[in-house]
């Protein structure tokens, strides 16, 4: 799959580019972005897409150089499940 990095989200198209999933991280505040969605086409679900997501997005939050916190629903519980990765 070609997952397309963007400076704060992160996506997954269909060749005829309908989207299939997404990640979007903004800058909340000073050098800490906000996971705040995260989003798999229910055609990709129980596939590990979003595991994937979440750890592309904390890849490149931390190559920036920046921290995060997270207010979408999945993010969170992610967390909690991976305490290794919060920040």
């Amino acid at each position: 799959m070609n997952y397309v990095h963007e400076s704060n989200r992160i996506s997954l198209s269909s060749p005829q580019g309908e989207l299939l999933a997404e990640i979007t991280f903004p800058l909340a505040h000073d050098h800490v972005v906000n996971i705040n969605h995260t989003y798999v086409h229910p055609d990709l679900r129980g596939q590990q897409v979003a595991d994937t997501l979440m750890r592309l997005a904390l890849g490149d939050i931390q190559k920036s150089g920046l921290t995060f916190t997270a207010t979408c629903p999945y993010a969170v519980r992610w967390l909690e499940r991976h305490p290794e990765h919060k920040p």
